[in-house]
């Protein structure tokens, strides 16, 4: 396996995970790459390891530009398995004279590895280190998204090796981002944000106001995972200063499950509503919807619907499972309102709202909820509901 040059002595030398399709939890239909990077200089220095069983792509790719022996330095930009699972067998071959790591990031090896004889060098925001022509400068980003995180940038290549900050689980044989299916990439990088690095939207915010401070020239910016940024670079910059600042578009995304149809009834004439107003809706039925996509609806969105039937005094397991899984995530600045059907006891919709409030969402309706089936008055109710939130929608800012 061969090494692609990303720029004259900068090499990527990472692997392709093809057949990934879980990641903690996060679907990866498209798989996803370990990105590791090499800087051919006096101190020749590798940025990352890889995940553990693809230790071997990544020395083969290292031997196609030098023998993994001679690299003098590790750098541990971040020490979550899938970028670190193989830290222990390449220190073991390459031996490095140093390793560069947060002290977060120090501590936390010692603790999975059980080991402490690494030729360990702590770093912090500030720090720089000269290989020969080259410099190394480092900044923490602690919790974007680890509290060892941290990236590194080359200041005479304009090469920022952002270690999680503007990945994708995206496996491609193609290295640049104007390489790959632009639409496919915003996608895939959405997607990452708003299930990965959603909840961190403030340390985000810090990190490109940092950038701007420091004012980094950047011509390639370098993640761990996808692809490398070199056309599209203010642009994927301008979409995580949205995402981070919770900006939406004006649209509305309605997040249900059905029993016996009542409640998914309800979620149509409430779509019709939307609609009617010229206000864009999607609509997901859960128990057929990957959560993974729907989060990314839901930060995407800014209209936020959710329903469900009373089951047991409580939520359909399949809206409990999701509203836990999106309320972990923290999307916040969102319009919303609660629906729901029921037998006996009802209390799905107080329910709803309640996550509602706990993420920040303004609500603009008490919630409609209805006693078995809906019937042709509550239907109608239900599309004036979704005129409603349409309406707030269209006057929001």
């Amino acid at each position: 396996m061969e090494a692609v040059k990303i720029k004259e002595g900068f090499y990527w030398v990472g692997a392709i995970d093809w057949n990934v399709r879980n990641f903690h939890g996060y679907s990866t239909f498209k798989g996803t790459t370990y990105n590791s990077y090499l800087l051919i200089d006096k101190k020749i220095t590798l940025f990352d390891t890889v995940k553990h069983g693809f230790e071997e792509e990544l020395l083969s790719r290292i031997k196609s530009i030098i023998n993994p022996k001679k690299i003098d330095y590790l750098i541990v930009n971040h020490i979550e398995p899938d970028h670190a699972g193989g830290f222990l067998k390449i220190v073991e071959i390459i031996k490095p004279e140093k390793i560069f790591i947060t002290q977060r990031g120090k501590d936390g090896l010692k603790k999975y590895l059980h080991k402490n004889d690494f030729p360990f060098e702590e770093v912090s925001t500030g720090k720089e280190i000269k290989i020969g022509e080259k410099t190394i400068r480092f900044i923490e980003t602690p919790m974007i998204h680890w509290p060892d995180s941290m990236i590194s940038y080359i200041p005479e290549e304009k090469i920022l090796v952002s270690q999680d900050a503007f990945g994708a689980h995206y496996a491609t044989s193609n290295r640049f981002d104007d390489e790959v299916d632009y639409c496919t990439l915003i996608e895939e990088s959405a997607k990452y944000y708003a299930n990965i690095v959603l909840p961190y939207s403030p340390r985000v915010q810090n990190l490109l106001k940092t950038i701007k401070e420091l004012g980094l020239e950047i011509e390639l910016i370098c993640p761990d995972h996808g692809v490398v940024w070199r056309k599209h670079i203010n642009e994927i910059i301008q979409l995580y200063e949205n995402w981070s600042n919770y900006i939406a578009e004006k649209r509305a995304v309605i997040i249900y499950d059905t029993m016996w149809k009542s409640t998914e009834k309800m979620a149509y004439a409430i779509m019709d509503g939307i609609i009617k107003e010229g206000v864009e809706a999607r609509l997901f039925k859960l128990s057929v919807s990957d959560i993974t996509d729907v989060m990314t609806e839901v930060m995407l969105a800014k209209g936020l619907v959710l329903g469900s039937p009373t089951l047991n005094n409580g939520l359909m397991p399949t809206v409990a499972s999701f509203v836990h899984y999106m309320k972990g995530l923290r999307p916040r600045n969102k319009i919303g309102a609660a629906f729901g059907s029921y037998g006996w006891s009802g209390e799905s919709v107080k329910l709803l709202n309640d996550i509602l409030n706990e993420i920040k969402a303004e609500i603009v309706h008490e919630g409609i909820k209805v006693k078995f089936a809906p019937d042709k008055d509550t239907l109608k109710q239900c599309e004036e509901l979704g005129k409603i939130i349409a309406q707030k929608i269209k006057s929001s800012s």
